[in-house]
């Protein structure tokens, strides 16, 4: 190595020693640098030691690179709790549910064909123990019409007459059998019939007018049979000298006046 190579390198040396105390001597009359005001990001420190140099290779020391400088994060929002919407307010009236189903209807079972009562058979008339045979007795009136009404079958007005003649005739034997009577005050009548009539043959009799004792009315008029003869019609039973009889009703008959 000759003169001139040492020379250089020896003021190369000088130079970069220069250089190292000039960068030691501005680094601490410089303020140092804040860290961060965040954890997150770690500031890069400067090199405790230069870079080292080597003989051999001829690199120019570089300026310390100042740390990097972030803007700050922006400030994160508040978290906010979640917010729920308020359960649905109980409604004021109850809750109305729908009918129950109702019960399936059945048909009535269909009802027994019901019959009317069996008619009650119509009342009779009291019977009366009847003896073998029971003997005949007739009853009945005798009237006088009134002139207001004459010509007409009715009795209003119409008078009794006293002692008129009635006559009973059955015809249930092989001769006519017959019997008479008087009326009294009063017009009435009552006649027994011969012992040869029973009440065997009583349907067989009838009862007519056959005389009055007034001249002003002694016409015999038809009313009730009095002219072609009334059929007896029983009454009741009754005892008379302890013998047994049926009592039978005509008429009433009646006489027709003369009237000028």
């Amino acid at each position: 190595m000759g003169f001139a190579d040492a020379a250089k390198a020896a003021l190369l040396l000088h130079l970069s020693l220069f250089l190292l105390s000039s960068f030691a001597v501005s680094a601490q009359t410089l303020p140092q640098a804040l860290p961060p005001l965040y954890h997150a990001i770690s500031p890069v420190m400067p090199p405790s030691h230069p870079p080292s140099h080597h003989h051999h290779h001829h690199h120019h020391p570089h300026p310390p690179t100042p740390p990097p400088v972030y803007p700050p994060p922006p400030p994160k929002a508040p978290t906010k709790p979640p917010t729920y919407a308020p359960p649905p307010k109980a409604p004021h009236k109850p809750p109305t549910y729908p009918p129950p189903p109702k019960p399936p209807t059945y048909a009535p079972p269909p009802k027994a064909p019901s019959y009317p009562p069996p008619p009650h058979p119509p009342a009779r008339p009291p019977t009366y123990p009847k003896p073998s045979r029971s003997f005949v007795a007739v009853q009945g009136v005798v009237f006088c019409k009134s002139c207001k009404y004459k010509g007409s079958d009715t009795l209003l007005g119409a008078e009794a007459i006293h002692n008129a003649t009635v006559k009973l005739t059955c015809k249930n034997t092989k001769y006519k059998q017959e019997a008479t009577a008087k009326t009294d005050k009063n017009g009435y009548f009552f006649l027994q019939a011969p012992k040869t009539i029973t009440s065997f043959g009583a349907h067989k009799c009838t009862v007519s007018l056959l005389s009055s004792p007034l001249a002003s009315c002694s016409k015999p008029t038809d009313l009730h049979g009095g002219i072609k003869g009334a059929a007896l019609r029983p009454e009741k039973p009754f005892t008379a000298n302890k013998l047994p009889f049926i009592l039978y009703t005509v008429g009433p008959f009646a006489f027709e006046p003369k009237c000028y």
